[in-house]
């Protein structure tokens, strides 16, 4: 008996599923328009066509560079006859910068600032 009713109960569970109710707050939906229209108009968009010919006016036509010349090394009696015009050439003073000091004055300066690198610093009192 007691195997009856559990084979009963196991029938009415299997036959009485539990219905699932949706529920909402609102019965109609709301759509986006500004979605619905841009979608309709990416599907209806014809890219237009491009020309056969355009892309020449976007490329250039290659051309081949002409080959570098090589360059001319003097000859030996050239150089020879520039290192003699050198050698013969006499330096001009122009260029040499004037010295205003005499050797003294620059001497006794810088004996001045040994003794002055040489002297002992002062001793400072530390502060607390």
């Amino acid at each position: 008996m007691a195997s009856s009713l559990l084979a009963r109960n196991v029938v009415r569970s299997a036959h009485a599923l539990p219905t699932l109710r949706v529920l909402s707050t609102s019965s109609v939906l709301r759509k986006d328009f500004v979605q619905e229209l841009y979608l309709k108009e990416l599907k209806n968009y014809k890219a237009p066509l491009a020309a056969q010919d355009a892309h020449v006016s976007a490329v250039k036509p290659l051309v081949v560079p002409s080959a570098p010349t090589p360059p001319s090394f003097p000859s030996s009696s050239e150089l020879a006859s520039e290192l003699k015009a050198y050698e013969s050439s006499q330096p001009t003073l122009a260029d040499a910068a004037p010295v205003s000091t005499s050797s003294s004055e620059s001497a006794a300066g810088a004996q001045a600032f040994l003794q002055f690198l040489e002297q002992d610093l002062p001793k400072e009192e530390a502060h607390h």
